[in-house]
């Protein structure tokens, strides 16, 4: 029974932790471009990257060294609800005057605080169910599971939910409330986990990087988790494309009287919520791949599928061609979680306990800091010139230059990284 009901605490906390996110993540770029900062997408995606090249890595060893995981968790989401309820309390005021400086103020602390929090609620699973006798591979996918569950329940509400003035959420500042709203809630959650104890050193003489919780990054010095590390950076130059502007994208055909109509230009994040149903049924899937094929091949697989993910939207479209979204959106569960999730389980299996939430904040430094801050600025320089500076738009070259990227990377990855379980067959 008291296995039961961490399983359950689990669940609702993935629950939670995802919603905040699925809120507004996919559709923040069609409220950007509404209010005139449609070239600026770009740079709120790239601040998730910028905040997430310090901030889990510092979160991390706090909560290895000071204070317990659960607290810290706690903290983040109540410093970042109550920056994304402000950022939303002030577009709703300022209407069509809304200025891009104290609104991009308000949601980069928001994310400097909300970024962590990934990573940190991996660490607190994984400390729970090895404290309740559990295997973090077997037993956490189907619990992380319900975290793309909640943000697939986010996605839609925002898609649905209409203001007063009927205009969807996923359009308006109401998306912001609502993650604000749900941060807030996960707050006081939080403190009702399971105690995840300090993991301080007991040896006497500590150098300065052991004290400060440094020392993950000596992962580096092996071989193999230095090219782990190059391609979560290389790989996390993808993640947050889609996210910044697929709503935008396929919103858009609704100015192309072809497509004026077509249900998928009118409800984009109802149609973009497919990736995350596939996201839910992709990770019951890796404790499987995980022992058949292993690890290098499970990043593979994601690597690649990224290829697939970014060509079928250049030649996709919401009317005839609306079958191509749809594969894109089917795709992108193996894209994201094979690479996520995966990688994450990868990195919690090959490093000390002691070091383990500062290993899991490297891990998101790399993907969600460096690798989503450089691609999305790449990203935004090759939107805003084969779409938004260009005298004729054309989204579908700049979906083709992203999918070229992917092959590329997926390509040296073969090359170049080890296969773990030839190493200890050798």
């Amino acid at each position: 029974m008291k296995n039961n009901s961490v399983t359950l605490k689990l669940i609702l906390m993935n629950f939670l932790e995802f919603a905040v996110w699925g809120a507004y993540l996919t559709s923040m770029g069609s409220f950007l471009a509404n209010a005139g900062m449609g070239k600026q997408i770009w740079l709120f995606f790239a601040t998730q990257g910028f905040v997430s090249i310090i901030m889990p890595a510092l979160i991390g060893i706090i909560a290895d060294k000071w204070i317990p995981a659960q607290k810290v968790l706690s903290l983040c989401h109540g410093i970042a609800g109550a920056a994304m309820l402000a950022a939303g309390l002030y577009a709703m005021k300022a209407g069509a005057a809304i200025q891009f400086g104290p609104f991009y103020t308000l949601y980069t602390i928001s994310v400097a605080f909300f970024m962590p929090t990934i990573a940190i609620a991996n660490s607190v699973a994984y400390n729970v169910l090895e404290k309740a006798g559990k295997d973090p591979v077997n037993d956490y996918p189907p619990i992380r599971v319900f975290g793309t569950i909640g943000f697939i329940c986010s996605m839609l509400f925002v898609n649905f939910m209409k203001g007063a003035d009927g205009v969807q959420f996923q359009h308006t500042y109401n998306q912001f409330l609502v993650s604000g709203i749900l941060g807030i809630v996960l707050c006081l959650y939080a403190l009702t986990l399971p105690d995840c104890p300090c993991k301080p050193s007991s040896e006497g003489n500590q150098s300065l990087a052991d004290s400060l919780g440094l020392t993950a990054f000596k992962l580096f010095r092996q071989k193999n988790f230095a090219v782990f590390f190059i391609f979560s950076l290389l790989l996390g130059a993808a993640l947050q494309i889609t996210n910044g502007y697929a709503n935008t994208f396929i919103t858009s055909f609704k100015d192309i009287p072809e497509f004026a109509n077509a249900w998928g230009a009118r409800n984009a994040n109802a149609l973009i919520s497919i990736s995350q149903i596939s996201e839910a049924l992709c990770i019951l899937f890796i404790p499987f791949c995980m022992k058949k094929f292993g690890i290098k091949n499970v990043m593979l697989i994601a690597m690649f599928a990224w290829v697939f993910r970014f060509g079928f939207f250049g030649l996709g479209n919401p009317g005839g061609g609306v079958w191509l979204f749809v594969l894109s959106c089917i795709i992108y569960g193996f894209a994201f979680d094979f690479f996520n999730i995966s990688g994450s389980l990868y990195v919690n299996d090959n490093t000390d306990e002691s070091i383990r939430s500062s290993a899991q904040g490297l891990f998101m430094l790399m993907t969600n800091g460096l690798g989503a801050a450089i691609g999305t600025w790449v990203a935004g320089l090759v939107v805003n010139h084969f779409v938004y500076n260009a005298a004729e738009p054309s989204w579908s070259t700049a979906w083709y230059i992203f999918a070229a990227y992917s092959l590329v990377v997926g390509i040296l990855f073969a090359i170049l990284f080890e296969d773990p379980r030839k190493k200890q067959n050798r």
